[in-house]
């Protein structure tokens, strides 16, 4: 899949030069131990699996020189629409479902009328998760 000059694709949103560009990426994913108590023994950890994968984009958008001022606001409204949206990077990966968790923005640089010149956003994504489908790694085992 060609997405151009996009640096990443979540649902509708693009993240790229035209836009909000993004600054930082990263990502993060936990395993899931639970603490299982015995007589007589300190306790033995039982893996129960991997968690959800966490992503965090935080970028800058110049709404006066491309993108406008309501970008941040649509995340917010998709996120509060609770659907997983596919996600697919510059190179073509597919990441296959994410939801937003959280929205964040700053704005500064403020024109006369109280409009910003530069706003800021962090966005904060966790991996939807697999519905009944056998991972890769399940597969080659």
């Amino acid at each position: 899949m060609n997405l151009g000059f996009v640096m990443m694709a979540l649902g509708a949103f693009r993240f790229g030069m035209a836009g909000g560009a993004y600054q930082t990426f990263s990502r993060s994913a936990s395993y899931r131990w639970s603490k299982v108590n015995r007589i007589g023994r300190t306790p033995a950890l039982q893996y129960a699996g991997p968690d959800a994968q966490e992503v965090t984009i935080e970028g800058v958008i110049y709404p006066h020189f491309k993108g406008g001022l309501h970008q941040v606001e649509l995340m917010r409204l998709q996120a509060g629409l609770g659907k997983p949206m596919m996600m697919v990077d510059g190179l073509g990966w597919v990441w296959n479902r994410w939801v937003i968790t959280r929205v964040e923005e700053r704005k500064s640089v403020f024109l006369r009328d109280g409009a910003p010149r530069k706003i800021e956003f962090t966005v904060t994504l966790q991996a939807y998760g697999q519905d009944g489908a056998i991972s890769l790694i399940e597969r080659l085992l």
